[in-house]
């Protein structure tokens, strides 16, 4: 599915198991289905490519190329650790060459794989189970008898025989070494072993293990900590990585030999932006891998080459020695692989006739250049040399616009050009004598472009116009072989009055009937149009486009004809969508619109009915101030053509990388692109000059492999629900927030246990921490399909920033994934842009910019009846102390503050909304906050939101907002502050609170909802019918808690345990806990499936470096005590 790995010999998901920590614990168990992980090790093995990830290790064929075709293996290979490095054997190995074995090692695990050719799939070796070594890991290398040379924790080396059941054959420590943090073996024998080790305090010692008493030789001027090595014997060479942003080149020899501080620096390179994690030798050129996500090819101390893509810091890197292919892995989870690439060419001066004023491609071969003084000079690259098109004008003004249409199935193009005087002459390149000449306007033609019309002929194209007082006309061109071109006027239409009244851009959308237009304004119009005859123009005998009779009357004109057109206005008009600098493309794509703008962002709309309805606005790449273009490749790929800072950049969605940066000086001169299966081409204006930067076609150099999630940590997780594909399992979707400012909704397999991205929502601009779904709806949603889910998602963060989104997710066979995500941007929020709008905000005290949300959840029950319009509310825990109420109103995208609260004084940290209903329907909505100082706070919130719901429906203007009022109890349930919260009504109609703090332990009470005598909580009361507490019930913060049943409830920790509690008389009983492998747990979300013979089987996911999908058994329900009367 996609770059995802298809599982071949599949392993076991967690070898270790679950501990069973309690009576009862033989029906509970948990299992991994699915892990997403940092990307810790890389080797190529024959013709696999080799990644660790976690615990597992995922094998990807290549071809003869060098570039991977499948996935074809993962397995699960050690226990609690991740996979810090594989080793390969080198040589054919055993049988003939049928396998390859691999070391892989972590922590103080190590394992043996065999990499079985021509699939590959991945089987252990050596009794299948990883070893438990007893120190840690830092190197492995093959040995001579196939036994492993190891370097361990503390400066020792040995040598181990993993066959059998593992034993040692040698060891050697070395004193004065220091803590190390790398290292690197050569030699096959024990008596030639030498050892290379990177220190904390910046200095590489080398010893050999015969003769280990003390280091022989110490290598400095590192200034940090050395994080990687490479030696490369035949050269003599070893390459070093420090925490201090640097590569250093050494000259050593025979590692081993030599005494003192011996060793020559041959390179001091930096270029990093932050600490380098790994680096290889290409030959005599380091290549190193850093946590800036760039991976730099340096030669002579400067970069030679930089690659980027990964949306995080690298970890990973590897060079396959047959080829020269590198491959790279990071925190973003993917995996990349880049082939030998030809230099970038460089954009070279034409040496253009006179002095150009314009310059347009006419194909990937052919440049066309207007100069001031009207002349049109046409540049053949397979020639070299340029030649004359048009003279200048003899009279008249001077010729200002220009445009041309490459014709398919050849060199030929249309080319109109026109200028100050309200002409156009339209001719083919071929035959520019032959030239159709239209006096369109009585002023200055300010617009002139071709625009891709469905249903003409391979011979045709439509073209647009644009003159004074904002007339447009358009124009069906037909090349004639031999003879003028054919014009016919096809429509008129009247642009919005505004200081700059032209079009810059438009498409005929495939439905028929409507063009979709783009003003310098920044606008998008939406015009009517049809294919109706109108009044046809052609040069009998062609115009002469430099003699005096160019104007004469004999020429024919549309300013006597054009008035038999109707002047059409715009159905639909979406005034300054892209600000004042303009709309620069609009593009057809599927049943969607695009349009793009010198605004950095490009908008994602659809035709409802008439009119044009925008669904997102997405910035695709950080620093892209000027987009001029989107082009859909055949493979499912977005390029966006833009301009970064003074460059000209194609960057690719997919890979996350420029495809092609050209320095031009900026797009506030004349340019133009152009690109075909053969060539891409991209000329300019430069100092008098036109240049010319061309490309030929060939493979791209990256291959993404495994998609990139998130580059940093995954700050919460919320699951969607579920999307039946035929022939496959199903596939659980699931939205994932993140500290690097991005949510992402994705589709995780269990049969694949890979992840694959289906959108990705970037309006946020510090990180998303909280998540909340009101839904999902399934099959029958109003506006939506058969088969699939509907939800709207909240996501909010940093900077006080809320964004609500409407997710639409169905199967889609033709994708790689089987399954389209449609995201419609909602609304958003941002508190300092509320306190912007509030009047005599001078007496008020400004928010704090720096306010986060830091959980989210929607209230339930609130859209019905009850209330005048259909608003959706949501609840929000803040770091400013309060608790914040908003309410939404989707018909009118407007998310609003209604209600808050400072009661807490101090940072909320979570908040639950539940929903309770009295015997007689009438319905309750409650609210549960908790604080850093381990307090739980009940709200009755019913009275403000009918209060809220009826003053927005009588104001038009943003209330004021309301307050929520004092809590109806309040419980210090922790001694610090509380990080899980979860509410689950009973059958009784009771309430269990479930919640986990920074001290690892674990608070449970039952609440019970009964009518209160005060008015101040409006007929409410909670009482506490039980408190059970579990102190220490972790080592560490507990983030994830969920109760699944009165009886059963789950929780999760920092310290990587999910354990499976009993709530019993007693108190919390542990039924089961399982080691998972995700580090930094932020958050954990859990949902039931049918029950198999009493047995409650259930789904959890959690998030942190990471994302690991579990399936979980718990036991049957114990029967009432009434039962055993």
């Amino acid at each position: 599915m996609g770059g995802g790995p298809v599982c071949g010999a599949r392993g076991p998901a967690n070898e270790r198991g679950a501990e069973r920590c309690g009576g009862g614990g033989a029906a509970a168990k948990m299992e991994s289905v699915a892990l997403v992980a940092p990307v810790t090790a890389l080797e190529f093995a024959g013709d696999a490519l080799l990644a660790g990830t976690g615990p597992e290790v995922v094998a990807f064929r290549l071809s003869g190329g060098g570039q991977a075709v499948a996935a074809a293996g993962r397995r699960s290979v050690l226990r609690e650790a991740s996979v810090q490095g594989l080793r390969a054997e080198p040589g054919p190995g055993p049988g003939g060459g049928a396998a390859v074995r691999v070391a892989a090692f972590g922590g103080r695990w190590l394992a043996v794989l065999a990499v079985r050719r021509g699939g590959p799939r991945l089987a252990a070796c050596g009794g299948g189970a990883a070893r438990d070594l007893g120190a840690r890991v830092w190197e492995a290398r093959w040995a001579a008898g196939g036994r492993l040379a190891l370097a361990l924790g503390g400066g020792t080396v040995a040598l181990y025989e993993w066959r059998g059941g593992g034993r040692w054959l040698r060891r050697a420590s070395c004193g004065g070494a220091g803590a190390l943090r790398c290292a690197a073996l050569a030699g096959r024998a024990w008596a030639r072993l030498a050892l290379a080790a990177g220190t904390a305090a910046g200095t590489v010692v080398v010893w050999r293990a015969a003769e280990a008493a003390a280091p022989r030789r110490r290598l400095r001027g590192h200034r940090g900590a050395v994080l990687a090595l490479c030696y490369a014997a035949p050269r003599g060479l070893l390459a070093s990585a420090s925490e201090d942003r640097s590569v250093r080149l050494w000259a050593v020899g025979e590692l081993g030999d030599g005494d003192g501080d011996g060793g020559c620096c041959l390179l001091v390179c930096y270029g990093h932006g932050a600490r380098v994690a790994a680096v290889v030798l290409r030959g005599p050129r380091p290549v190193s891998a850093g946590e800036d996500g760039a991976c730099l090819e340096w030669d002579g101390g400067g970069v030679r080459r930089a690659r980027r893509g990964h949306r995080g810091a690298l970890r990973a890197l590897a060079l396959r020695p047959a080829g020269g292919c590198l491959a790279t892995g990071g925190d973003d989870g993917g995996v990349r692989l880049w082939r030998p690439g030809r230099a970038a060419p460089q954009a070279a001066a034409l040496g253009a006739p006179g002095r150009p004023r314009a310059a347009v491609l006419a194909g990937p071969r052919r440049v066309l250049a207007l100069d001031e003084a009207g002349g049109l000079a046409a540049y053949e690259a397979v020639a070299g040399r340029w030649g004359p098109v048009l003279p200048p004008p003899a009279a008249g003004g001077a010729r200002g616009a220009l445009a041309a249409a490459p014709l398919p199935g050849g060199d030929e193009a249309l080319c109109a050009l026109a200028g100050g005087d309200g002409r156009l002459l339209l001719f083919a390149l071929s035959r520019p004598g032959a030239a159709a000449g239209l006096g369109l306007f009585e002023g200055a033609v300010r617009g002139l472009g071709w625009a891709p019309r469905p249903g003409l002929p391979p011979g045709a194209a439509a073209l647009l116009a644009s003159g004074p007082d904002g007339e447009m006309l358009w124009l069906d061109v037909a090349h004639r072989p031999g003879q003028a071109p054919r014009a016919r006027l096809t429509g008129r239409y009247l642009l919005p009055p505004c200081k700059q009244r032209w079009h810059t851009c438009a498409a005929f959308l495939p439905q028929g009937g409507l063009l979709v237009c783009g003003d310098r304004r920044g606008s998008l119009l939406l015009f009517p149009c049809s294919s109706s005859p109108g009044w046809a123009a052609e040069s009998a005998g062609g115009a002469n486009p430099g003699g005096e009779d160019s104007g004469s009357g004999s020429e024919p004109s549309c300013l006597s004809r054009k008035g038999a057109l109707p002047l059409e206005t715009p159905l639909s008009v979406l005034f300054g969508l892209h600000g004042k600098t303009g709309v620069t493309s609009v593009t057809c794509h599927g049943d969607y619109i695009y349009s793009t703008g010198r605004d950095g962002c490009y908008r994602q709309l659809r035709l409802r009915g008439q009119q044009l309805e925008v669904l997102r606005k997405h910035r695709p790449c950080k620093g892209l101030q000027w987009i001029e273009e989107l082009r859909f490749t055949l493979d499912g790929d977005l390029l966006v053509l833009g301009f970064h800072a003074d460059n000209f950049v194609v960057w690719s969605s997919r890979t996350g990388e420029n495809l092609h940066c050209v320095p031009c000086g900026g797009g506030h001169r004349s340019w133009s692109y152009c690109s075909s299966p053969s060539a891409e081409a991209f000329a300019f204006i430069k100092c008098g000059d036109v240049m010319l930067y061309r490309c030929e076609a060939e493979p791209r150099e990256q291959q993404v492999l495994l998609a990139s999630l998130h580059g940093r940590e995954i700050a919460c997780v919320r699951r969607l629900g579920a999307v039946e594909v035929p022939g496959r399992a199903a596939l659980n979707v699931f939205v994932t927030g993140s500290e690097d400012t991005t949510a992402c909704i994705l589709a995780l397999s269990e049969g694949s246990r890979a992840a694959v991205p289906l959108a990705r929502l970037s309006d946020h601009i510090s990180s998303v921490r909280a998540l909340a779904l009101a839904g999902p709806a399934g099959p029958g949603d109003e506006g939506f399909g058969d088969e699939g889910l509907s939800a709207l998602l909240f996501s909010a963060g940093g900077r006080a920033q809320i964004e609500c989104y409407r997710l639409l997710c169905s199967r889609d066979l033709a994708s790689e994934s089987a399954v389209a995500c449609q995201v419609i941007h909602m609304a958003s929020h941002r508190l300092d842009e509320h306190w912007e709008r509030k009047k005599n905000r001078h007496k008020l005290v400004k928010m704090d910019p720096e306010t986060r949300y830091m959980s989210l959840s929607v209230v339930p029950g609130t859209n019905t009846e009850q209330l005048p319009m259909p608003w959706k509310f949501l609840a929000a825990a803040c770091s400013d102390g309060s608790v914040r109420v908003f309410g939404l109103l989707e018909a009118a995208r407007k998310l609003v503050l209604v209600a808050e609260s400072f009661h807490h004084q101090r940072c909320v940290l979570k908040v639950e909304a539940f929903l309770h209903t009295w015997a007689g329907g009438e319905r309750r909505h409650l609210l549960c906050s908790a604080a850093t100082d381990g307090s739980v706070a009940f709200w009755d919130i019913t009275g403000p939101i009918t209060d809220v719901a009826d003053a927005l429906g009588r104001e038009e203007a943003e209330m004021q907002p309301l307050a929520l009022g004092a809590p109806l109890l309040t419980i210090m349930a922790h001694s610090c502050g509380v990080n899980s919260l979860h509410v689950h009504e009973t059958p009784e109609g009771q309430y269990l609170v479930a919640s986990g703090s920074d001290d690892g332990s674990i608070h449970l009470c039952l609440l019970e909802v009964a009518l209160g005598g005060g008015e101040a909580v409006a007929g409410t009361c909670l009482r506490v019918l039980e408190r059970v507490a579990r102190p220490c019930a972790h080592a560490a913060h507990v983030t994830g808690i969920r109760v699944l049943r009165p009886d059963l409830l789950l929780s999760a920790s920092v310290d990587q345990r999910l354990t499976l509690w009993r709530r019993g008389p007693g108190g919390l009983d542990a039924l089961n806990t399982t080691f998972f492998h995700v580090p930094d747990l932020a958050d954990l979300d859990c949902w039931e499936v049918a029950e198999a013979g009493r047995e409650l089987q259930y789904y959890c996911v959690l998030c942190g470096q990471g994302l690991e999908m579990l399936h979980g058994t718990a036991p049957p329900e114990p029967p009432p005590p009434e039962a055993h009367q």
